[in-house]
């Protein structure tokens, strides 16, 4: 395999001479090669795993084992702990100096992976930075007697507002949807959501506490004052080139504000409906019911449950130039080109169902309402299913069934819930298994039974992620969504007007052979795309 011609390589020798340096480094500095060339060169020629950094989640514990001045000196970064040996990336995986020295201060067995020197000081910057860094702007603005200052100047104060950003960076650069800042007696716990879980990551002293629930409360325009009560609110930053819309609630415990921000990266973009989850069949159904010219299409599940993203997705499918498509959200969480969005302003009183009001007076064909939570806003999005659009909603429920019912819990007939539905679809979140680690795994006795009951076949055999470098060694990376969905049929609309119970109803889907969730998950089971453990976690639970 010939990378560099040998007149380039005696170029770049010369070079060295002269100048000093690695050779590898001159050789992609002069344009013979590119980084990424060289990269897997290398990686092949020392037999070690070729690691991009940009796509890792380095476990603060392995970080914790390595000082930054040893990482410096090296140019190596400790990525995570498996069993007793830990894994480290290298610039130069032949440095048996540095090896030696990283047992000698760890006592642990090194393996070995690779990464070139630039990402490596890169990954270096932004990680020893976003923890030592962090605590020593804390130190910063700790008074050293103790005593708290809460001033609003105080708390916009250069260290505050860098611990802050610090802070935020690192769980959106760890793909965290929340961050919670937990006091808890002697230290402030902080702990980032990343796929569905929560992972502490940071512990700052407990005198951190004030003036970063002071900065907080400051950007998101909240009483700085109330401590007791809770406060709700909302700022923005930038990130890069990402922009991220920040949620901020707060809450008194016996020790302090517990403050949660619910981070909305606007920069993302779209999943496709295959994306999101919908199996083939499941899919197929749902793309026609996107082309009806009016009714009610309900997306429901628990919060967290990936709602809205589905929502937004299905608009996305909707042509744009042919049809006026408006949403009214809280807040709005992804901005769409040629699609008319609008957001909850309640002291203005701007609700769902005063919203909606003023969509309906501007001819809309198609209709989002971000939640269906009372009576109004359930009356008014049924009307305007009634009248000719197509309306999209979320609303609260366990399963499909359950969300027929709670429409009319909220105080719609059930003629016109009968007469508006088109369809529903109830899901869940679980986490993907890491397709970096996936193994296979005899199933247990209960598992087959399981698979048998539900699907009526017996499972070959399961999946699982042993654990690695790509997902922070938990066996999984990512999320992706359990789904069921319900189609409005005549038999059920009989049964809706009758007033027949949530028994009668789940008795006549399943005659009708609806794809529950159960069905769902457990394919994607057998497909290896989630584990027997996330589906009973999150399905199961239903009953």
């Amino acid at each position: 395999m010939q990378i560099i011609t040998a007149e380039q390589l005696l170029d770049a020798q010369k070079t060295q001479q002269e100048n000093g340096g690695k050779l590898s480094e001159i050789l992609v500095s002069m344009g013979f090669i590119r980084d990424e060339e060289l990269a897997t060169f290398l990686s092949i020629m020392w037999n070690v795993p070729l690691i991009d950094l940009k796509t890792h989640i380095i476990q603060p514990e392995a970080l914790a084992l390595i000082p930054e001045d040893m990482a410096r000196k090296h140019t190596l970064i400790p990525l995570h702990i498996v069993g007793d040996s830990l894994v480290v990336v290298m610039a130069d995986p032949d440095d048996y100096i540095a090896i030696g020295d990283i047992f000698t201060r760890t006592n642990m067995k090194i393996q070995v992976a690779f990464a070139n020197a630039v990402d490596i000081r890169r990954t270096i910057d932004i990680y020893y930075r976003s923890n030592e860094e962090i605590q020593e702007k804390v130190k910063e603005f700790i008074p050293a007697s103790g005593e708290q200052e809460t001033s609003a100047d105080f708390a916009t104060e250069t260290p505050i507002t860098e611990s802050l950003d610090l802070l935020i960076e690192q769980a959106i650069r760890d793909r965290a949807s929340d961050i919670h800042l937990e006091p808890q007696g002697s230290r402030l716990r902080v702990r980032y959501r990343i796929d569905g879980i929560l992972q502490e990551t940071n512990s700052l002293p407990i005198r951190a506490h004030t003036e970063l629930t002071s900065r907080i409360k400051i950007l998101a325009e909240m009483d700085v004052t109330r401590s007791k009560q809770p406060q709700d609110g909302q700022f923005s930053m930038k990130i890069g080139e990402r922009n991220i819309d920040i949620r901020v609630a707060t809450t008194d415990t016996i020790y302090g504000e517990r403050i949660t921000l619910r981070l909305l990266d606007k920069s993302l973009s779209l999943f496709t409906l295959p994306e999101l989850g919908f199996l083939p069949e499941t899919l197929k159904k749902y793309k026609k019911l996107l082309e009806y010219p009016f009714g009610m299409i309900l997306v429901g599940g628990p919060t967290g449950s990936g709602k809205t993203t589905t929502l937004y997705t299905s608009i996305n499918e909707i042509d744009r130039d042919k049809y006026n498509i408006m949403t009214i959200e809280d807040p709005v969480e992804y901005e769409f080109e040629n699609i008319s969005q609008s957001q909850l302003e309640p002291k203005l009183g701007i609700t769902f169902a005063s919203g909606l009001r003023a969509m309906l007076r501007q001819d809309p064909d198609v209709i989002l309402v971000g939640e269906i939570r009372d009576k109004e806003t359930a009356i008014t999005a049924v009307q305007a299913a009634l009248t000719g659009h197509l309306v999209f909603s979320s609303i609260h429920a366990n399963d499909t069934v359950s969300m027929m019912s709670r429409l009319i819990d909220l105080g719609v007939e059930p003629a016109l819930v009968s007469s508006t539905l088109i369809a529903l679809v109830s899901q869940r979140m679980v986490r993907r298994i890491c397709t970096n680690c996936r193994t296979t795994a005899v199933p247990t006795v209960v598992e087959q039974e399981i698979y048998m009951r539900e699907i009526g076949q017996e499972l070959p055999m399961v999946y699982k992620g042993t654990g690695c470098h790509l997902c922070a060694n938990t066996g999984y990376r990512g999320r992706i969504g359990v789904f069921e969905m319900l189609v409005v049929s005549e038999e059920i609309q009989k049964k809706l007007i009758n007033r027949a119970g949530i028994g009668e109803l789940r008795e006549q889907a399943i005659h009708e052979g609806i794809y529950s969730m159960k069905r769902d998950g457990l394919i994607k089971v057998r497909e290896g795309i989630t584990t027997f453990e996330e589906v009973m976690g999150s399905v199961f639970t239903l009953g």
